[in-house]
């Protein structure tokens, strides 16, 4: 998700607050990903707004590398899907894949791959629920038979 923000007051661009008064009132994965601050939203020549031309938001840096001590083999697979999931080059053990930007769709993909890469059926709602490699693979380990 992107929100696209217009400051009521010059000079009001910090988004820090935005993203936290947002994620009080909304559960994580309907926070937006990113904010892009807009002096005035485009508007086509009826007055409405032009999806158009919107900008992009910038993508989120890649994570960097864990530590080697916290990649099991099983975190390793993890953070590979969920990179490929939100086409990233790395994710990190803690990065939340909701603020890398992936919805729901790419969660439900995301489960699939799990599950036919692991053997483990996760659902997207384990992924809502459970959003970083770290989280995710505590819930695995639980669901496993097999070590991960």
């Amino acid at each position: 998700l992107v929100a696209y923000v217009v400051p009521g007051r010059p000079g009001g661009t910090g988004t820090d607050g935005l993203r936290a008064a947002v994620a009080a009132l909304l559960p994580d994965y309907m926070v937006p990903a990113a904010f892009v601050v807009l002096d005035a939203l485009p508007l086509t020549p009826n007055g409405k707004l032009d999806r158009a031309a919107l900008p992009a938001p910038e993508r989120p840096a890649p994570a960097p590398v864990p530590e080697t001590d916290e990649l099991t083999p099983g975190r390793k697979v993890l953070c590979g899907l969920f990179a490929r999931a939100l086409g990233l080059e790395t994710v990190g053990l803690h990065d939340s894949f909701f603020e890398l930007g992936g919805e729901s769709l790419q969660a439900i993909r995301l489960a699939g791959r799990i599950g036919a890469e692991l053997g483990v059926e996760v659902s997207a709602a384990d992924i809502l629920s459970h959003p970083t490699v770290a989280e995710l693979e505590t819930l695995l380990r639980d669901l496993s038979p097999a070590p991960l």
